[in-house]
């Protein structure tokens, strides 16, 4: 039997490819009057805030970063823009290749799975539509549960949710948020997903300096579970 009982995945960037704001996102800008570069900058300025699910809803929300940019879009703009950028986070969003059968041979092998997200109120709206929801045990998104990684509640509430102790848990992700550092000191494993296709990623507060375990792909996750085999990853990528 696997040494692990449960495998937690980082969401963006680990069971997907990479994330870049694709063009979509200029018709949001549109709605709300203001110049895309001005909107990508707050947007990247203020991901935390956002993500912590503190500045309300999602129309709240983007009104919060209408005032951060200097315009007042109407009510009516502002809903046409976060149904915009629904859309858009959504069009981003492409799951990779391997992730579905990943999640499928690790609960055939009798695994729990789930994801561990720091995101705002767009995956949570739309993830159920995806072909991994139905191979997840547990999703834990930081806009609900009001932290980010790596502030161990979002790891301890997946081992709560699970019925696990955080040391039955492996935890993959590329890095972002310092994730892995999180995972380590809420007593979880940790192993980096490295994949080359990675460095075109959006990532925000990466573990510069995690030099623990690392995967090369995200299906070696299953030798891991079924060997024991130790992954060294002094040469993983920076994000």
């Amino acid at each position: 039997m696997p040494s692990y009982q449960a495998v937690l995945f980082d969401f963006f960037g680990t069971l997907t490819r990479p994330v870049q704001r694709g063009t979509a996102h200029l018709g949001t800008a549109e709605l709300l009057g203001c110049h895309t570069d001005r909107l990508t900058e707050v947007l990247n300025r203020t991901y935390y805030e956002r993500a912590t699910g503190r500045l309300g809803n999602a129309e709240a929300t983007l009104r919060w970063v209408c005032a951060q940019v200097g315009v007042d879009p109407s009510d009516h703009a502002v809903r046409a823009a976060v149904a915009s950028r629904h859309r858009a986070v959504r069009a981003d969003t492409w799951l990779r290749a391997d992730a579905v059968p990943v999640l499928a041979a690790l609960r055939q092998r009798g695994l729990r799975t789930g994801v561990i997200s720091d995101c705002t109120h767009e995956l949570p709206a739309f993830l159920p539509q995806l072909a991994v929801a139905p191979l997840l045990d547990v999703r834990v998104f930081s806009v609900q549960v009001g932290r980010c990684k790596p502030d161990p509640t979002l790891y301890l509430t997946a081992c709560q949710r699970l019925g696990l102790a955080p040391v039955d848990c492996l935890y993959v992700g590329d890095g972002g948020s310092q994730e892995l550092t999180g995972a380590e000191r809420a007593g979880m494993t940790a192993v980096r997903l490295a994949a080359p296709d990675l460095a075109a990623h959006l990532v925000f507060n990466a573990d510069l300096h995690w030099r623990g375990p690392t995967l090369g792909a995200l299906d070696e996750v299953l030798a891991l579970v079924d060997d024991g085999v130790e992954m060294v990853g002094a040469g993983g990528r920076a994000d």
